[in-house]
């Protein structure tokens, strides 16, 4: 585990290091034990400067015998707090139960030396208040190794969750763009398609009629290349270019697609307050099924501006969704209107299919 406050070790060895110096020159004066003293303590900076290619166990041995050499050469005494960093470090290493124990032992260390080189110390409050002190840092020190392991785990799971929800977004922002493609790239190439076969099916026949199919196949695309570009643009959820006037686009958008055929029929109802971009797609997705795949020879769309909101209805004659299911038109069409708070009803028979759009104002 990479350890997540690096800073701790630099600040004790810089103090001990100070408070040694200054011990030896207000005391013996410096020398050789000095000089080595300050030169282990410099090797330990270096070596907690950054992290080795080598085993984490390996380094944690490294460190604690380079602290005894430094306890062994310091005449001040003041090194022994630097042992504190061994079951501080040994948290990171090997988890909370060996920095436990090690952190045990080290206090018990603390009182054998005592033992060995202070006769009669348990009675002496200066040596009591040390190995008190001594205690207290370990718990100090334990405990914020613990705060430090919580907090990292705590930001591994916030980056996990954030890595999670920037999934979901892109996912969403694909499906979205899905939609957009197949609402309106679908249903233009489809519009092309009918008037092409229109036009190729009337030329030997009707030259004038031929041409006003392939005219409204030439609209179509023109039409699908502005939606293209439009999308390209703004890609946010309310980048789609709304029709100026929903009953003015959908006649538009029956007129190119029936070619005059009077196939198609629309009736509008009430005051529109204002364009409904969803309303459009879902016509544009009722219409391209009826003339994809029902056969249908009569479509009828009907438009009512309510008081409450706006009701689309594409009903046709044709022969219905039979066992083919919903594709992803329609699935894309539902998602659409549940972020709009709408409703989508679909039914379907041999003798017809009427798909009814609820969208609140």
């Amino acid at each position: 585990m990479t350890r997540p406050v690096p800073w701790v070790p630099s600040v004790l060895y810089g103090a001990v290091l100070c408070g040694g110096v200054y011990y030896a020159a207000i005391g013996p004066g410096p020398g050789v034990r000095t000089l080595g003293f300050a030169g282990l303590l410099c090797a330990l900076m270096v070596l907690d400067a950054r992290e080795w290619p080598v085993a984490p166990g390996a380094v944690f041995a490294l460190r604690a015998v380079l602290l005894g050499a430094v306890a062994a050469l310091d005449p001040s005494g003041l090194s022994r707090v630097l042992f504190v960093l061994l079951p501080f470090l040994a948290f990171f290493v090997y988890g909370r139960t060996v920095s436990v124990v090690l952190g045990a032992g080290c206090v018990a260390a603390l009182a054998g030396v005592f033992t060995v080189r202070v006769p009669h110390w348990e009675v002496r409050a200066a040596y009591i208040s040390d190995l008190l002190m001594f205690a207290l840092g370990v718990v100090l020190a334990l405990a914020m190794a613990a705060v430090a392991v919580r907090e990292q785990q705590a930001r591994a799971r916030l980056e996990g969750t954030l890595a999670q929800v920037a999934e979901l977004s892109a996912e969403r922002e694909r499906n979205r763009l899905a939609r957009d493609l197949h609402d309106s790239l679908g249903h233009h190439l489809t519009a092309i398609g009918i008037q092409l076969e229109k036009a190729e099916a009337f030329a030997p026949l009707d030259a004038a009629g031929s041409a006003q199919a392939v005219a409204h196949a030439r609209w179509s695309a023109n039409r699908a290349l502005d939606e293209v570009r439009a999308s390209v643009r703004a890609l946010g959820p309310e980048a789609d270019p709304q029709p100026a006037g929903l009953g003015r686009a959908l006649t538009d958008l029956v007129h190119h697609l029936d070619g005059g055929s009077g196939r198609i029929t629309l009736e509008v109802s009430g005051t529109e307050r204002r364009p409904l971009l969803v309303l459009y797609r879902a016509a544009q997705e009722g219409l391209t099924n009826a003339c994809r795949h029902s056969g249908a020879t009569r479509v009828r769309v009907d438009v009512a501006y309510e008081e409450q909101g706006a009701v689309l209805r594409v009903a046709d004659n044709g022969g219905g969704l039979g066992t083919a299911g919903e594709g992803f038109g329609l699935t894309g069409l539902r998602e659409r209107l549940r972020l709009a708070g709408g409703s989508v009803d679909l039914r379907s028979s041999p003798a017809g299919t009427v798909l009814t759009v609820r969208v609140p104002w």
